[in-house]
C-alpha cells in the first residue's frame, strides 16, 4: 500500500475540475396585500359649511283661504242649524331654523336641525287676527357612499315631530298648521341630499385619489446592505369601505390591494402606473404581505471552514492505511453549483510521518447541500461529497484525506450558520423603512405583527432565507 501511495502520490499536484458556478439571484414569489388608506376632513369644517349654505328662513307662506273656520251648526233634534258660515283668512307666516349640529357614528352621519314657527290667521271673517307658533326638531340620518367615478353621494332620511304644533283656538275651533308647514318644510330638508354630496365634494375625493394612485407604483428600500434589499409596490384596485363618524371627524376608508415583490440588489425600475380605477365592492383580506431576504454572503462561511479545518489539523490526523498524516489547509472556496448544492474548494498540502516521499497537495472539490427547518435560522449541511473522482482516487493522499469522517464533519461545522443576528439586523431595517414613510402628501404607517422564515434557498448572492413578514399598513392624507 505504502508503495502504490509513493509512487502515485511523490510530490504529485492534484486539482479536481470544479464545480460549475451559478449566479441565480434568489425568486421570491408575489404576495398580494391590502393596504387601509384613510382620507378624513373634519366635521366641524363641514358643520359650518352646511350652516352657511341653508338659509335661516326656511320658507314663507302669505295665502288666502276660503275656509279657515268651518260652518258652525247646532243640532236641534229635527235639523241642524248654521249659526255662524264659514269663514275665511288669509293665512302668513314663516319657518326658521336654529343653529344645525352634525354629530353620528359609525356610518350614520345625523343632522340635527332646530326648526320654529310663525303662523298668523288675519282677518278671520274680516274681522280678526291671531297668531300661532311651534316648534319642532328635524333629524336626517344620512348614509354616505361613492358613484362609480368615486363622486360623493347620500342618501338621506328625514325625520321630525312637532314638540308644539303651530295652531290657533277660534270659536272653540282648533285651526292647525302643521300639514301646510310639513308641505313646506319636506323639499327644504330633502336638499340635504343635493347640498351634503356637493360639500363632500370638497374633500375633493378623486383629485386626491388621482394623484396619490401613480405614488403607489413605487420601490420602498428594505435593507442597505447585507443584502440591499427593495420592496416594490403595484397597486391593483382600490375598495371603498364606507364613510364613518368618529372623534369629530368624517373618515372615507378605502382598501388599495397591490402587489409586493421582493427585489435583492439594485433599485427595481418602479412599475408602470396605470390609471386610477372605479372603486371595487369588494377587497382582499386586510394586511400587508411581504418577503424579507436574509443573507450569508459565502465570503462569510469561507473563513469559518478554514478554522475548523485547521483546529482539525492542530489535533493531529491520522488515515487508515496511512497513519499520521501531516496537513496543511489552505485557501476555501465556497458557491453556489447546481441541484441546490454548494461547491466548496479546498486547498491543502498532505504529506505521510511514515515516508518523506508519500506527499500531495492540490486543491479538491466537495458539494453539500445546505439546509433548515421552517421558522430555524439554523443552517446545517448534509451529502457532503467530493465532487469529482480522480483516476487515482484509491492512492490518492488527497482524496483519503477528505474521505475522513472527521474531516467532513469540520467542514459540515464551518459550513453551519446561524442566521440569528442577520435574522433580527434585517427585521429592524425592515420595520424602521416601512414603520413610517411619506410619498407626497400621503404617509404610510406599518407595523409588522408576524413574521417566519422559511427553508434556504442557494443561490448566485449567498445563501438566503426567506422572510415572511405580516403586518397592517395605513396610508393617510397628510398634506405637508
Amino acid at each position: 500500500m505504502l508503495t502504490a501511495l509513493a509512487l502515485a502520490g511523490c510530490n504529485r499536484s492534484v486539482d479536481s475540475p470544479a464545480p460549475i458556478r451559478v449566479d441565480t439571484a434568489p425568486d421570491f414569489p408575489l404576495q398580494t396585500s391590502t393596504i387601509v388608506v384613510p382620507i378624513s376632513g373634519s366635521l366641524d369644517d363641514l358643520q359650518r359649511t352646511l350652516e352657511a349654505e341653508l338659509p335661516r328662513q326656511l320658507w314663507k307662506i302669505d295665502q288666502r283661504i276660503d275656509a279657515c273656520v268651518p260652518a258652525q251648526r247646532v243640532d236641534l233634534g229635527l235639523a241642524k242649524v248654521k249659526l255662524v258660515p264659514k269663514l275665511g283668512c288669509r293665512v302668513v307666516g314663516q319657518v326658521t331654523r336654529g343653529r344645525l349640529v352634525l354629530g353620528g357614528s359609525g356610518d350614520r352621519l345625523t343632522i340635527t336641525i332646530p326648526v320654529h314657527a310663525t303662523i298668523a290667521a288675519q282677518k278671520v271673517g274680516g274681522v280678526l287676527s291671531k297668531t300661532a307658533t311651534g316648534d319642532a326638531v328635524v333629524r336626517a340620518v344620512a348614509r354616505l357612499s361613492v358613484a362609480g367615478n368615486w363622486t360623493p353621494t347620500a342618501k338621506v332620511s328625514i325625520d321630525y315631530d312637532w314638540r308644539t304644533p303651530p295652531g290657533i283656538e277660534f270659536l272653540g275651533q282648533r285651526i292647525e298648521f302643521v300639514q301646510k308647514a310639513d308641505a313646506r318644510l319636506k323639499p327644504v330638508i330633502a336638499g340635504l341630499e343635493r347640498t351634503l354630496p356637493r360639500e363632500l365634494a370638497k374633500l375633493k375625493l378623486r383629485e386626491k385619489l388621482a394623484s396619490a394612485w401613480p405614488q403607489g407604483f413605487t420601490s420602498i428600500m428594505l435593507n442597505r446592505e447585507r443584502p440591499p434589499a427593495w420592496m416594490r409596490i403595484t397597486p391593483k384596485q382600490l375598495g371603498f369601505g364606507g364613510y364613518r363618524i368618529a372623534r369629530r371627524r368624517i373618515e372615507l376608508t378605502l382598501s388599495a390591494e397591490a402587489l409586493t415583490e421582493t427585489f435583492v440588489g439594485d433599485r427595481p425600475s418602479d412599475p408602470v402606473a396605470t390609471p386610477l380605477p372605479p372603486p371595487a365592492r369588494t377587497i382582499g383580506k386586510r394586511g400587508l404581505n411581504f418577503f424579507i431576504p436574509v443573507l450569508a454572503d459565502y465570503a462569510q462561511l469561507e473563513p469559518v471552514v478554514e478554522r475548523a479545518l485547521r483546529k482539525r489539523a492542530a489535533k493531529g490526523i491520522s488515515l487508515a492505511g496511512i497513519g499520521p498524516v501531516d496537513v496543511k489547509f489552505g485557501k476555501v472556496t465556497v458557491y453556489a453549483t447546481t441541484g441546490g448544492h454548494l461547491a466548496v474548494g479546498i486547498a491543502a498540502e498532505a504529506k505521510a510521518k511514515s515516508s518523506s516521499m508519500l506527499s500531495t497537495k492540490g486543491e479538491v472539490w466537495l458539494t453539500a447541500i445546505p439546509y433548515n427547518v421552517p421558522n430555524s435560522q439554523l443552517v446545517r449541511v448534509r451529502d457532503l461529497d467530493l465532487a469529482t473522482n480522480t483516476d487515482s482516487q484509491i492512492t490518492n493522499l488527497l482524496v483519503a484525506l477528505f474521505k475522513d469522517v472527521s474531516i467532513r464533519e469540520s467542514i459540515a461545522q464551518g459550513l453551519a450558520h446561524d442566521f440569528a443576528p442577520d435574522y433580527d439586523k434585517v427585521l429592524r431595517s425592515a420595520r424602521k423603512a416601512i414603520g413610517q414613510r411619506r410619498e407626497g402628501d400621503f404617509l404610510l404607517s406599518a407595523d409588522v405583527t408576524k413574521v417566519e422564515n422559511g427553508t434556504l434557498a442557494v443561490t448566485g448572492k449567498g445563501l438566503f432565507m426567506p422572510v415572511r413578514a405580516e403586518g397592517q399598513a395605513t396610508i393617510t392624507y397628510r398634506p405637508r
